[in-house]
């Protein structure tokens, strides 16, 4: 059990539920554009945002979407302590930061943070490693990327400031998992933000940020998640719940399972499951839906699903629970399943 903290009335932490995040690829000085991705990204669940705020000309643009955003915003400053203040002062609940890379300043940041009760999350990446670090670490850059994290943490821990969420990440998935592992051992207690950096596009990128964040959510390591893709942030959030959904810590909308087909299948699997997963946002969390290539796998393989359609002779069968409820005609096979599951509930 982590410590929970607070950002903008979403809590994160202390057995809440694993919270999805993405970040806004829109520059702050188009601001509006940036609310309607953040209007968009919250609709499908995305809980909380970070926006780059590289320049203090940026803070009224940065103020104004932080007063109007439907999700709690973070800013991420790099290097200028000054920013970060501008950004606490603009209104925003939490700010990422890297205290060692802030000379001067940093007091002032607490300080303000404090004042303001804003979270600040701690994120050293594998691409800001020194050389000293490295060679502290023997080489090793998951133990240099962890020590990095830590040396982070004791700046704001030496103030008497522990509101903090922390982070390390690296473009490898299991430098990722053993600097997240050794540090989750020496602070149990506090959240952690967890994520695979640039961690590239398409199938790739995704099964890159989800073997390694898999293998930490299961250790029951991480209380925020991105992952983070080249594509729009929307795909990210997308990936996140699935990600959840498919470790069963998290549900939204229904979940959809199918046969991965072979020479006795009936139907064209993949063509249903296309017709059905656009509305499975729409179904209650949880509600577990089937698309089966023929009675062996149907109603048998798929008993314990909710609800569930079969190729069958006569064209395909809807079942709950494994209990054949009618045949229909194929060609109406999606509109008849969606009909069952939304009438059941």
């Amino acid at each position: 059990m982590t410590k929970a903290v607070e950002i903008g009335g979403l809590k994160i932490g202390g057995g809440n539920p694993v919270r999805v995040e993405s970040m806004l690829k829109i520059p702050l000085s188009d601001k509006e554009k940036c609310y309607e991705q953040c209007a968009y990204l919250a609709k499908l669940g995305c809980e909380l945002v970070r926006a780059a705020f590289p320049s203090v000309t940026l803070t009224e643009d940065l103020a104004w979407l932080a007063k109007n955003s439907p999700i709690p915003l973070m800013a991420d400053i790099h290097f200028d302590a000054s920013l970060a203040v501008a950004a606490l002062e603009a209104g925003v609940p939490s700010i990422r930061i890297n205290p060692g890379n802030m000379a001067r300043g940093i007091a002032d940041v607490v300080a303000c943070a404090r004042e303001r009760r804003a979270v600040i999350r701690i994120g050293a990446n594998s691409g800001s490693l020194n050389s000293a670090q490295l060679k502290r670490a023997g080489g090793v850059r998951s133990d240099a990327l962890a020590a990095a994290a830590e040396e982070q943490l004791k700046i704001l821990l030496d103030q008497g400031f522990d509101d903090v969420i922390l982070s390390a990440k690296s473009t490898s998935a299991p430098e990722t998992v053993r600097a997240n592992s050794l540090l989750a051992l020496k602070y149990p207690d506090l959240p952690f933000h967890i994520g695979i950096t640039e961690s590239g596009f398409g199938r790739d990128g995704l099964i890159k940020s989800a073997s390694g964040l898999a293998l930490l959510l299961a250790q029951g390591i991480g209380d925020t998640i991105r992952i983070s893709l080249s594509e729009a942030p929307e795909e990210e959030v997308r990936a996140g719940y699935s990600l959840l959904k498919a470790l069963e810590l998290r549900h939204r909308g229904g979940a959809l399972i199918s046969c991965p087909t072979c020479g006795r299948k009936r139907i064209d699997v993949m063509g249903l499951a296309a017709l059905v997963s656009p509305h499975l946002e729409d179904l209650p969390d949880g509600m577990t839906v089937a698309v089966m290539g023929c009675e062996v796998n149907g109603p048998g393989e798929a008993r314990d699903a909710d609800f569930g359609i079969a190729g069958s002779r006569g064209g395909a069968v809807i079942f709950r629970k494994g209990r054949v409820l009618r045949e229909v005609p194929l060609e109406r096979a999606a509109e008849f399943l969606l009909q069952a599951a939304q009438e059941d509930f």
